[in-house]
Formats: structure tokens, sequence, C-alpha cells
């Protein structure tokens, strides 16, 4: 009887989705269960990735492939549209979710956490599965409690969805959990163009960029009484994120309710 962590990966024909079946069906510790994606239906996933045929093949019907194929794990790399509805589906049917998508509610992490619980296994919602994007994280909340004036400004390319990226949302409430609330600026500066200023946080700033070219950074400036400080942290490829993603599958078979941010997992 095989110990490998079955994993189904819902978006699989997506970029992030492909390196993901990659990653599952060249690590000899997990096996693809299956692969759900709205487009490529009947496509064996092997193929769909560049690797040799592997006999999943491509289905739109996620419940149907948890109910048939019996995952431990559900990696989820989709739209924002589309991920807790999934995720629930998931915790449902008893398949542990590991949820790469932005975009999630705080009400909406509450009822999935209790979902889970209820459950008895473990979900995660992690904005970034990158390590380097992670310690970037630590490193502004740590940053913040010496450096209470700053700003955020994340560069996307000009297809993602949602502004600001999930990354910047967990490291404003990071750097928040570490500062009082201060209103930065001019007290009677005024915006001239309407969101010039960028997205208002807990007395600082979010700037999102969104451009043709751009995979993924993030730099956090800090200002004091003659020095700044800034910390930054550039992603250049999706294959940079999975040993994140392997970490976290691994990571939800020991713990039950779902946890929110890849960064419970770096010490």
């Amino acid at each position: 009887m095989s110990n490998r962590i079955k994993v189904a990966v819902a978006g699989a024909a997506g970029r992030m989705g492909k390196e993901v079946v990659k990653l599952v069906l060249e690590d000899p510790d997990l096996e693809l269960a299956a692969a759900v994606n709205r487009s490529q239906q009947g496509t064996d996933a092997g193929t769909l990735v560049g690797l040799p045929a592997c006999g999943v093949q491509v289905t739109n019907d996620l419940e149907l492939a948890l109910v048939e194929t019996k995952p431990d794990v559900l990696v989820d790399f989709t739209t924002p549209q589309f991920a807790y509805a999934n995720t629930a589906l998931a915790v449902a049917h008893g398949v542990r979710p590991v949820i790469g998508t932005t975009g999630f509610t705080p009400e909406q992490i509450e009822e999935l956490d209790k979902q889970c619980q209820s459950k008895g296994i473990g979900g995660l919602i992690a904005p970034n599965f990158s390590v380097g994007a992670l310690l970037m994280m630590k490193f502004a909340a740590q940053a913040a409690k010496y450096f209470p004036h700053l700003e955020i400004i994340e560069y996307h390319g000009d297809q993602k969805l949602d502004a600001p990226s999930g990354t910047a949302v967990k490291t404003a409430e990071l750097i928040a959990q570490n500062r009082e609330e201060i209103r930065q600026g001019n007290p009677k500066e005024e915006e001239t163009i309407d969101g010039a200023r960028g997205g208002y946080y807990n007395g600082f700033r979010i700037h999102s960029v969104r451009l043709p070219g751009v995979f993924a950074q993030q730099e956090v400036i800090f200002g004091g009484f003659g020095q700044t400080l800034k910390i930054r942290h550039d992603s250049y490829e999706r294959a940079g994120y999975m040993p994140g993603v392997k970490m976290a599958i691994e990571k939800v078979m020991g713990y039950t309710g779902m946890v929110y941010g890849f960064d419970h997992f770096i010490e």
C-alpha cells in the first residue's frame, strides 16, 4: 500500500497549476490523483505539462474528481471567483485544501476554519508560497517596530485580477500587529488625482503596479530621520514557489483547522 500523499490539482492547466502538476508527478512522495480545469478536458495531465503520459486525464468536474479519486489534498490555483466554493467543496469531502488563490475575506476564512475543525482536517490559504517572500514579510513586520512610517509597493503582471495582492495584504496585517495606527503624511495633503496616494491601511499606503512583462515583486519602504530602509523580494519564475507548495502539502496532513498564511510554517 502506497504511503504517498494523493493530490488533486484545481486550475491544472493554468500557469501555476501546471507547475504543481509537474511537482506532483516528479516527486516520489506525492501521487497525482486528479487534475481539474475548465478547459483541456480529456488531456493527459503528464502530456499537458510536457512530461510522459501519466494516465490521469484532465476533468472539469471537481466534485466528481474528489468523490472518485479520494485525494488527501486539493491544491487550488484557480481564480478568486471559484476559490471559496472549491475550498468549501474539498472540506465537505474531507479533503485538505492548500489554496494559493487570493481574494478570501476574513469572514470566509473564519467559516472555512470552522468547517475544517468539524471535519478534523487541516487546510491552508497562502497568499504566497515563496520562502523568500515570507521572510520579506517577517522582516518588514520586525522593522515596523522601529520604523513605523512606511509604504508598500507591489508589482504584478497586468492580468492579475485582485489589487492589492494577497501578499501585500498579508504583509500589511503582519505590520499592523507591531505598530500603532499612525496616519502618515501631511494632514493637509490632498489628492489632485483620485487614488494617487494608494490604498489606505492602518495609517499607511499600499500601491499596486500592474504592467505587462512584470512577474511578482514587492518592496516595503520605511522612512525615518535622515534614513530609509527598503526590504524587497523579487520572484522570477513560478517554479520558485514549488518547494513551499510541497511543504504545505505535507504540513496540512498533520494539523486541524484552516491556517491563513504560509508564514506560520517559517520560524
